[in-house]
């Protein structure tokens, strides 16, 4: 990448700057970021409008002093380039109500010590460089600068030999979380991880 890739919390990112990251047709579109905070009876039947609703109070965007936002966002020079959801665990309902996260583990997902890094999205044409990777390491430490005692992710791991979907691996990959410094604290499945890094 000849321009410098540079990360910023969201709220120091425009509206306008976030939306061009997701596009505007596509899963991360449609989605707005909304599937970890909501249940299916919520989430299905929410129209795009109000999801973009939902997320734009949740970043703050545009609003540098704001005390809170929920992600960060890259830039390549002038360019925003990537998307990364991370926030305290707590946050996530559909998180606390799935299996994979707790299975084999004593663990309160009620826990707003530690946080998590649960979405990408790498804007179109910025693919394969590197940008997932600077933001799971930037997210690593968004979240220790903000207090937390823990981070973890759940990355997917694709079956040998297989290609990726595009899409499959919005909530990141092993190879993104050990950059950052995280280690493996189970296997739930035969492809879903759980990744941590503990903070002294």
């Amino acid at each position: 990448m000849g321009d410098e890739l540079r990360v910023v919390p969201a709220n120091e990112a425009s509206w306008h700057e976030l939306q061009t990251v997701l596009g505007a047709r596509g899963e991360a579109a449609s989605c707005q970021c909304q599937w970890f905070f909501l249940r299916d009876k919520e989430f299905t039947p929410m129209p795009r409008e109000e999801r973009a609703a939902r997320f734009r109070e949740q970043t703050a965007c545009g609003h540098p002093h704001a005390e809170t936002t929920s992600g960060i966002v890259a830039f390549l020079g002038d360019e925003p380039v990537g998307w990364c959801a991370v926030q305290p665990r707590a946050d996530y309902v559909r998180l606390a109500r799935m299996r994979v996260p707790w299975a084999g583990r004593e663990e309160d997902p009620g826990d707003d010590g530690v946080w998590a890094i649960v979405c990408f999205a790498i804007r179109s044409g910025y693919r394969r460089q590197g940008v997932a990777t600077a933001l799971a390491i930037a997210a690593v430490e968004h979240a220790r600068a903000r207090g937390a005692r823990a981070v973890e992710g759940y990355p997917k791991q694709l079956a040998p030999g297989k290609e990726e979907i595009w899409g499959e691996l919005y909530v990141g990959t092993p190879g993104m979380f050990e950059a950052a410094g995280m280690r493996v604290v189970s296997r739930p499945t035969l492809r879903r991880l759980v990744m941590r890094r503990d903070f002294a």
